[in-house]
Formats: structure tokens, C-alpha cells, sequence
């Protein structure tokens, strides 16, 4: 059983070490990590799953984005530890963030993933959406957390700027 809690400043290493663990070497070098240089992640949405015994099992990150005029969440990374996976922990760690999004006011999320999985999630291709290259178009997909979010949404995918 795993209980779901917020990310910390105290859990950061432990968390980069279960990246590191579940992700290629060189993930740094994605479109997606150049987003995120110098931008803080949303701690609120920054999500752990820890086991009784407080191993830790997953964890998901979320960064605020703009895409032209509209600003946006980019999921990601989201990792289970490879000893928990198939247990469900990554859905849950997806679901129960992007429903704390919503309660937030966030209106969409953006994420470089694999369609098949993330469909689940009400996640959808995007089209008029680029990514920095080089990412895959086919795999930059949006979740709506209200009701037409991605309506007239176009352009390309840059960090966060006040």
C-alpha cells in the first residue's frame, strides 16, 4: 500500500535517484528538461508515493508552460519504481494530480508521451502544438481540465515567463 503525499524539498535527490533509475541516460538533453531549466517546478502538484515503510515508490513534476498567449502545465517526468511497477501507482500518481490541477484553476496539461497509455487519462494528440525539437509531433498530447481548454490553442511550446 502506498500513500500519496507532496513532494518535499527534503524528498529532491531521492526523487532525481528514481529518474535517474527509470529514465534513459541523457534525459537532461529532451525538449522537455530544456522547459524546465530555471523554472521552478508547481510544488503543489509535485507528487510522491511512498510505502509503509517509506521506500519510496513514485513520483510525478509538473511545470507551468506557455504555449503563445496560453499558459499551460507540462506533466512530466512521472516514474514508478521499478519494483512497484503494474501496481497502478503511476495512474493514481496522474490521476490525483491532474484532479488537484483542476481544484487549482489550472485549464490544461501538456505532455511527450505515448498515446495508448495516456489516453486513459482523457489525454489527446494535439495538433497546432509544437514542442521544442526534436520532439515527435504524434506524441505531444493534452488533457483539458475544463471544457474546451485546448479550443484555438496554437504554437509553440516555450517555459514560463512572468
Amino acid at each position: 500500500m502506498f500513500t500519496l503525499s507532496k513532494e518535499t524539498p527534503d524528498d529532491w535527490w531521492e526523487v532525481e535517484a528514481l529518474f535517474d533509475t527509470s529514465f534513459a541516460p541523457g534525459r537532461g538533453a529532451l525538449s522537455s528538461y530544456r522547459l524546465r531549466e530555471d523554472v521552478p517546478p508547481v510544488a503543489e502538484l509535485c507528487r510522491i508515493a511512498r510505502d509503509e515503510g517509506g521506500i519510496l515508490g513514485g513520483a510525478i513534476r509538473y511545470w507551468p508552460i506557455r504555449i503563445g498567449r496560453w499558459p499551460a502545465l507540462l506533466l512530466g517526468p512521472v516514474a514508478v519504481h521499478p519494483t512497484a511497477q503494474g501496481e497502478g501507482l503511476g495512474g493514481a500518481l496522474i490521476r490525483d494530480s491532474l484532479a488537484r490541477a483542476a481544484d487549482l484553476g489550472w485549464e490544461r496539461v501538456l505532455l511527450v508521451g505515448d498515446l495508448p497509455y495516456y489516453r486513459r487519462f482523457g489525454f489527446a494528440r494535439l495538433t497546432g502544438v509544437k514542442m521544442p525539437p526534436p520532439t515527435n509531433p504524434d506524441r505531444v498530447l493534452g488533457h483539458a481540465l475544463t471544457p474546451s481548454a485546448w479550443d484555438g490553442v496554437r504554437g509553440t511550446v516555450d517555459k514560463w515567463r512572468d
